[in-house]
């Protein structure tokens, strides 16, 4: 027995406490992968030992391993959380421009946009141009946009009605506007030029002396009636014809739609928009709605965005709109082990880890993600309390190997 075994012994029992400990002192790390301590024995070399004689001399730190397994998904009340359920890791650029690795997926967004973590590193991925089309060329650092939605102009009002089979047709004439006694049924909607602006237009249905017959006006606020054209209904109540004004009358393109010109002074564009009444009806009964809208929107802020199990980051507008801001993309390894930890929860990749394989989640050997939620550190507590005792056990047997060969060398100098 010599002292090199026993000192060998407290070096190793000593890393593997270490290890142990920075398991415990992280189990609270998101994204954090427990290590174990990997040892080997050591022989001393020589040709002329019997192999059969052969005495270890000890034992060395063969390698730290990381357990890459999962750790429990928990959800969070922060939209900019992400987990990552099963393989992959987040990819991340620092200040430096340097691409790293991370599990942890707690971001936020920075004073310009960009989503970061706690050290200020980028999440990488794939952004959106301004029609929400992503942009998959390359990966880049993920902002999302504050910038206001730009409007779209309305093109097609739609309007589903029942007109009153039983009405009369109005005493007064020509068509007013304003005045009630002229018209039969109105109602509105909100338009939007291509500035955003909103006008309502006001349609006006006019019962005609002719049986199943009305004629259609519109009107802005302010404006001048606009004669769109002539419906006509047959005896089942069913839309069968519409025609343009008179004096032409001529059938329009498409029974059921009118064409409406709208003159802007605000600068932006005149509009020509479709007024589709195809669904209407004659039927006995009091005039109303069964469906209004248009297809335009004004100008719309950011809300809220959520991010799917693709990774593709949806943001909701205040005007209802959604649209793609970006996607959040994932790295494997063929050796995740040969990663070098470089702290703060990055990784780096190096020859023994191979090439990061970066893709959406959700393809072939790549995980999914969650958010909303949080991948806990999958440190096993109370195992790693148990590991701790053994290798407290460890140290103290090996320092006690030390302390018999002490007690065998003062023997020795006593005779």
């Amino acid at each position: 027995m010599s002292y090199q075994q026993g000192l060998s012994g407290l070096t190793a029992a000593s890393n593997d406490l270490d290890v142990i400990g920075n398991n415990i002192a992280n189990a609270q790390t998101v994204g954090f992968k427990q290590s174990t301590a990997e040892f080997a024995d050591m022989f001393a070399n020589s040709i002329a030992t019997a192999v059969n004689n052969q005495i270890g001399i000890g034992v060395r730190l063969a390698g730290v391993q990381q357990d890459f397994s999962q750790g429990q998904v928990t959800t969070t009340d922060v939209a900019t959380d992400i987990a990552i359920n099963g393989n992959g890791f987040f990819q991340m650029q620092n200040a430096n421009g340097t691409v790293t690795y991370s599990r942890n997926g707690q971001f936020t967004p920075d004073k310009n946009g960009f989503l970061v973590d706690a050290e200020g590193n980028k999440v990488m991925g794939f952004v959106a141009n301004a029609q929400g089309v992503l942009q998959t060329a390359q990966t880049v650092p993920i902002q999302i946009p504050t910038t206001q939605l730009a409007p779209v102009p309305t093109t097609t009002i739609t309007a589903g009605i029942n007109l009153n089979a039983q009405a009369t047709a109005p005493t007064v004439a020509p068509f007013d506007p304003t005045n009630q006694n002229s018209f039969t049924f109105t109602t509105g909607v909100p338009t939007f030029d291509s500035l955003g602006g909103s006008t309502t237009v006001n349609l006006f249905f006019v019962k005609g002396a002719a049986a199943g017959s009305w004629e259609v006006f519109s009107n802005t606020p302010g404006g001048t009636p606009t004669d769109l054209g002539t419906m006509q209904f047959d005896q089942s109540g069913n839309l069968t014809a519409t025609t343009t004004p008179p004096p032409a009358s001529t059938p329009t393109a498409t029974v059921g739609q009118f064409t409406l010109p709208l003159t802007n002074t605000d600068g932006a564009a005149n509009q020509n928009i479709t007024v589709d009444v195809s669904t209407a009806t004659q039927f006995g009964g009091a005039n109303g709605i069964t469906n209004l809208g248009q297809n335009g929107f004004g100008t719309a802020t950011l809300a809220a965005f959520a991010v799917g199990q693709d990774g593709t980051i949806t943001g909701t507008y205040s005007d209802g709109r959604t649209a793609a801001l970006g996607q959040v993309v994932l790295a494997t390894f063929n050796n995740p082990n040969g990663l070098q930890n470089l702290g703060n929860n990055q990784f780096a990749q190096t020859n023994d880890s191979g090439v990061a394989q970066v893709a959406v989640a959700g393809s072939t050997n790549h995980g999914s993600l969650l958010g909303s939620s949080i991948e806990s550190s999958n440190v096993d507590l109370t195992g790693s309390l148990v590991d701790l005792i053994t290798a407290q056990r460890n140290y103290q047997a090996n320092a006690q190997t030390i302390k018999t060969q002490q007690t065998i060398d003062q023997t020795l100098i006593n005779l």
